[in-house]
């Protein structure tokens, strides 16, 4: 027969207090301790470290709050302008190299790629350095209330992509394709940064100016 198989219900389990009393025989922490052992292996690190012309130097308070405090604005306003000015530069060079491949019956020629590269990185360095916000450049123009500042460039970025914008869009449709070649890399670069730099009100504005630019002169997207 099969044997009735006892009933383990949680009910019926007896509870037990855990047993909160100390080791009763010597830790091995503590016999460590009576051996000396800790002191001794920090006698041998000492031996080691003067072996190998190490010596023990405390780093002073100070530094510790300048790696806190971080990079002076003057630094972060240039290690800023050098990233964007290198992105725009990329943007340019690929649309240069996708325009060119568009239109240029000959190949590419790489040098003058290039250098149109540089002469980009250059100029769109300096247009950022002056004209992007930043904590090191709060007035960008001398003698103007702080609270009109930020409105100031807004309005500047805000004409700035709405020319481009429409400006791209009719050589684009109407100008020879040397005019593209030679115009549209650098137009649609400042269009894009110029968007960018726009608060999300306005950039929509500036889009919508262009697309009814578009769509008043029948042009058509190419």
């Amino acid at each position: 027969m099969a044997r009735r198989r006892r009933d383990q219900s949680p009910s019926n389990l007896k509870l037990k207090q855990p047993d909160r009393s100390g080791p009763t025989e010597k830790t091995l922490l503590q016999l460590a301790e009576e051996r000396g052992l800790f002191e001794q292996a920090k006698k041998r690190e000492d031996e080691i470290g003067k072996k190998a012309g190490k010596t023990a130097i405390s780093r002073p308070a100070g530094d510790e709050d300048g790696d806190e405090a971080g990079l002076p604005p003057a630094v972060e306003r240039v290690l800023e302008t050098l990233l964007w000015a290198v992105s725009l530069a990329m943007l340019h060079f690929t649309l240069d190299v996708l325009v060119h491949h568009q239109y240029s019956i000959d190949r590419i020629v790489w040098p003058k790629v290039w250098a149109r590269f540089g002469q980009a990185l250059f100029v769109f360095g300096l247009l950022i350095y002056v004209f992007h916000p930043h904590a090191a450049n709060p007035r960008l123009v001398p003698g103007l209330a702080p609270r009109f500042q930020s409105a100031l460039r807004q309005a500047i970025f805000l004409a700035a992509s709405i020319s481009t914008g429409c400006y791209l869009i009719h050589i684009t449709n109407t100008s020879g394709y040397m005019a593209v070649m030679k115009q549209a890399p650098s137009v649609g670069c400042l269009w894009v940064w110029s968007v960018i730099e726009l608060e999300l009100p306005w950039a929509v504005c500036s889009l919508a100016v262009a697309a009814a630019f578009l769509w008043q002169k029948g042009y058509s997207i190419k």
